[in-house]
C-alpha cells in the first residue's frame, strides 16, 4: 500500500500537500477509492481512502488510526554540517531509519559550511520516514551557533565526541533510558575553547574508537550505539 506524509491530520487537514499529491497521481497513479497509508510524523499511522484525486490536492477519508507510543528517552544529535551537503543528506536519511528524535546543525569555530538549506534535509527525512515506516519524524533545527546551543541544554546525559586519546569509549558513558545529547564536531574537530565550554556545561568527553571517522559517519555511529544500549 502506498505511503504518504501529511501533518495536521488530527486538526482536520484531510488532504495531501501539493508535492505528495503530485507523487500520488503522476508517479504512483493512485485513483479515487484507492486506500493509502499516511504518517503524520507524530506517531500516528492512518489508513485512508482517496475521495478526490488531483495533482495539486488529493483529499481522503480516514478509515482507521494506529497510534505508536513514543520512546521513553530522546536522542538529540548536534553536529557540524559537512562542506558537501550530500553527505549530510545521507546521514539524515540513515538516522531517520534507525531512530533519532532531534538533529541540530551547529556552527563551530572550524565549521566548513556557514549556510544550509534545511528544506533539502527535511525532504530526505520525510522520504526515509515513509520508506522505513517510522511513525516519528525527527525535529530538524536551523544552523545554531555553538555558544547558543550551550545555553539551552537540559538533557540528563550530555556527551561530546572529540579527538583525544584519553577519552573513554562512548559506551562507558551511556545512561540507558535517559534523554541524551551528543555533540559531533567538523572535520577539524572542536576548538579548545568549545571543548572547555562544553565540559563546563556538564558534557562528558567520549571517543568513538581508534579510527578517524568522517563527521557524518561519527554521527551515525554515535546514534546507533545510543539506540542499541537503550534496547538492552
Amino acid at each position: 500500500m502506498s505511503v504518504f506524509y501529511q501533518k495536521n491530520i488530527s486538526k482536520g487537514d484531510h488532504f495531501l500537500s501539493e508535492e505528495e499529491s503530485k507523487h500520488c497521481v503522476q508517479v504512483l497513479r493512485r485513483q479515487k477509492g484507492d486506500e493509502i497509508v499516511i504518517f503524520d510524523g507524530l506517531g500516528s499511522q492512518f489508513t485512508a481512502q482517496l475521495t478526490e484525486v488531483n495533482k495539486k490536492k488529493c483529499t481522503f477519508d480516514i478509515l482507521s488510526e494506529e497510534r505508536k507510543s513514543p520512546r521513553e528517552y530522546k536522542i538529540h544529535l548536534a553536529i557540524a554540517p559537512t562542506k558537501n551537503m550530500d553527505r549530510m543528506e545521507w546521514m539524515v536519511e540513515k538516522l531517520v531509519e534507525i531512530g533519532v528524535d532531534k538533529i541540530t546543525l551547529i556552527q563551530t569555530d572550524h565549521s566548513e559550511r556557514r549556510k544550509i538549506r534545511l528544506d533539502r534535509l527535511e525532504k530526505k527525512a520525510i522520504s526515509a520516514m515513509k520508506q522505513s515506516k517510522n511513525a516519528f519524524l525527527p525535529e530538524l533545527s536551523e544552523l545554531t551557533p555553538f555558544n547558543d546551543l550551550m545555553k539551552n541544554v537540559s538533557h540528563q546525559t550530555r556527551l561530546i565526541a572529540h579527538v583525544d586519546q584519553k577519552n573513554t569509549y562512548i559506551t562507558t558513558e551511556i545512561q540507558p533510558k535517559t534523554d541524551t545529547i551528543i555533540l559531533i564536531g567538523p572535520e577539524g574537530d572542536f576548538s579548545k575553547e568549545e571543548i572547555t565550554l562544553a565540559l563546563d556545561s556538564g558534557f562528558r568527553p567520549v571517543s568513538l574508537g581508534e579510527n578517524t571517522l568522517r563527521t557524518e559517519t561519527a554521527g551515525l555511529v554515535a546514534c546507533c550505539l545510543l539506540n542499541s544500549y537503550n534496547f538492552l
